[in-house]
């Protein structure tokens, strides 16, 4: 008989935070796991880059208490970093989360949006998730909680589902006025029954539904 095959170790989870006791919380929480080991701590986004330049895989949980600006700046330095893997999942977390904020970063590269007051349920699915390459976002960051699974694209018109396509691609009334040929009027009433329709609340809660819908990000059933 050949050699035993060697068991992965679990993915590693390292934090960045503002506060630095909360990564004990963190360290006991993943204690009680058998499939993800902690990994490191710091306090400042110039020793997280340290640390996933050294060693550029697993999860990294990072504070948007640094402030939201600098948390987009610092993705997108990581991004361009001589170090940058897409083997490490950044999950941004905050005691609250905003849609447009939760939109940001990820369009930014964030793979997780996670609120700290989340369950443990909830922590520990977005950590797996994010460990095993894909997105996901706490399904409390949208506003409106109510809204069905997946919205009724089929109930849409023609017009109101190229206004929806263009929303969730980030544009704004007035480009979208211009891009469909229509006044900016017309979208603020495409966008009024787009709504209605849907029973999703904003624009970026519709953008949020788009990524979700592509399967570009996972929801907690």
């Amino acid at each position: 008989m050949g050699p035993l095959p060697v068991a992965e170790a679990p993915p590693l989870v390292s934090i960045c935070d503002t506060q630095p006791v909360t990564a004990e919380g963190v360290r006991t929480l993943l204690a009680g796991t058998g499939d993800l080991q902690f990994g490191q701590a710091c306090d400042s986004l110039q020793q997280a880059t340290q640390q996933l330049e050294a060693d550029a895989s697993g999860v990294l949980i990072l504070d948007k208490g640094f402030g939201i600006q600098a948390v987009l700046d610092w993705l997108d330095h990581w991004k361009t970093s001589p170090g940058y893997s897409s083997a490490v999942g950044i999950v941004v977390w905050g005691v609250s989360v905003t849609e447009a904020e939760a939109l940001r970063f990820l369009q930014a590269g964030a793979r997780g949006i996670l609120r700290k007051t989340a369950g443990v349920p909830s922590i520990l699915s977005c950590l797996r998730t994010v460990a095993a390459g894909r997105s996901w976002m706490e399904d409390c960051v949208f506003r409106d909680n109510g809204r069905p699974d997946r919205y009724p694209r089929s109930e849409l018109t023609s017009r109101e589902q190229q206004v929806l396509e263009l929303v969730e691609q980030g544009y704004k009334n007035k480009e979208i006025a211009s891009d469909l040929g229509i006044r900016p009027g017309t979208v603020k009433i495409h966008l009024k029954h787009i709504f209605e329709k849907t029973g999703v609340r904003g624009r970026y809660g519709l953008a949020l539904s788009g990524l979700r819908d592509r399967g570009m990000v996972s929801l907690p059933a």
